[in-house]
């Protein structure tokens, strides 16, 4: 009976030698395939999301000419802080629209738009314009109320040409 089990385990060994293993090279062969069909796609749409759009935008800022308002050099008196001396803010912007038909649009509206302004900023205070975040906001903040003063015209941009605070 000692023999019969010998071979028993020689029959295992001999049906898991017949049997095919499957085969590793195959596996990594094919992972990475696929792997470099990943990064070929990922670099075709990165290039073409850098290239192709800046392409499209070029083209289409060529095609508009962009035209330019300039407002009038404004000081406006901040609002007061306690035990401060009163500051004022002095600035001159000029407006950036898409083209020259605009600037007809929106010249007749200049007092509505310098009005808007000053009243603004008469309630800013000193340290709602520190550091460039400020000047962003009230740029941002700026260029939100000239918009809904000329409207139904647009104004694209609101760019500053001298920013003083004293």
């Amino acid at each position: 009976m000692a023999k019969k089990p010998k071979k028993e385990i020689a029959g295992e060994a001999d049906a898991s030698a017949a049997a095919p293993e499957p085969k590793k090279g195959a596996h990594k062969l094919l992972l990475g395939a696929a792997g470099l069909v990943v990064i070929l796609a990922a670099a075709g749409g990165g290039y073409f999301f850098l290239n192709g759009s800046s392409r499209q935008e070029d083209a289409a800022a060529r095609a508009k000419p962009t035209a330019f308002l300039d407002i009038r050099e404004m000081t406006i008196n901040l609002a007061p802080e306690p035990n401060a001396p009163q500051r004022y803010l002095k600035f001159r912007v000029t407006l950036e629209v898409n083209d020259q038909e605009s600037i007809k649009d929106i010249q007749p509206l200049l007092p509505r738009i310098e009005d808007t302004f000053q009243v603004f900023v008469r309630e800013l205070r000193a340290n709602d314009l520190e550091g460039s975040s400020g000047v962003y906001r009230l740029r941002e903040e700026l260029l939100r109320r000239v918009n809904m003063a000329v409207h139904p015209a647009k104004v694209d941009a609101v760019l500053f040409k001298d920013v003083v605070l004293q």
